[in-house]
């Protein structure tokens, strides 16, 4: 039986910053519930949320990332309207702006399992299942997270990166879909501190824009299915 609530919320196209505010006080809010529990004999049960966005371009970098991966310089960035965020994620850097599809799930795990890297595992079957109903191949390569596809030429370029933080079972951040996204952003840095792979899309691989829409749809319902969750929608 489905019982495990999730809210899900596209808040459309904002500011990493603005979206990371965001994310932070939802996140913050679950937390302090779970405090007061503690002390209290009738436990509040905590919510779970789902939040769909869109970024204008920026770099970010998780708490182990290489500041050595980005490959130009603050003058440049600002040049080219691109911002940069130290975040406090996992990870190393990455690329997000218009194209992207980020899902940030903010859960409370205790909700439905306290493994982080079950977590990771089923975060990446929603991918992989999204990617199946466009007929495309999705996979995970061991000792990496993100998901991974095989281009025309059979090389492994990633069109799914991770990063996620997590602090009393609650997780925030998420993960970041290539769907009609410019690759080109990908040339200034080195993706996730990885130089032997690329990156690819959605779009790229189909020769044709996809409607995102679409994706955003596909992910919930896989969502929902991966979590075994009940999913309510909220609009803005």
């Amino acid at each position: 039986m489905k019982n495990k609530k999730i809210l899900v919320t596209d808040i459309g196209r904002h500011s990493f910053l603005d979206a990371w505010k965001y994310q932070e006080k939802i996140f913050q809010k679950i937390i302090n519930q779970k405090v007061q529990n503690r002390s209290k004999f009738k436990k509040i049960e905590t919510n779970n949320f789902l939040i769909l966005t869109e970024h204008n371009h920026v770099y970010t970098i998780g708490k182990s990332g290489d500041v050595s991966n980005l490959l130009i310089d603050k003058n440049e960035l600002t040049k080219r309207e691109i911002e940069y965020y130290e975040i406090n994620r996992g990870g190393d850097i990455t690329y997000h702006g218009p194209g992207q599809i980020m899902v940030y799930p903010i859960l409370d795990l205790d909700n439905f399992f306290t493994d982080i890297n079950l977590y990771l595992r089923k975060l990446e079957d929603v991918v992989i299942y999204t990617l199946k109903s466009y007929d495309l191949k999705g996979f995970t390569i061991k000792g990496e997270t993100g998901v991974w596809v095989k281009d025309e030429n059979g090389l492994s370029k990633k069109i799914c990166a991770f990063g996620i933080r997590a602090s009393r079972w609650v997780t925030m951040h998420g993960l970041c879909l290539n769907v009609n996204p410019d690759l080109s952003y990908f040339d200034f840095i080195i993706p996730c501190g990885i130089k032997d792979k690329g990156v690819t899309s959605l779009s790229h691989l189909k020769k044709e824009v996809i409607d995102i829409n679409q994706v955003k749809s596909k992910l919930v319902e896989n969502f929902e299915l991966v979590f075994n969750a009940q999913i309510n929608f909220e609009t803005n």
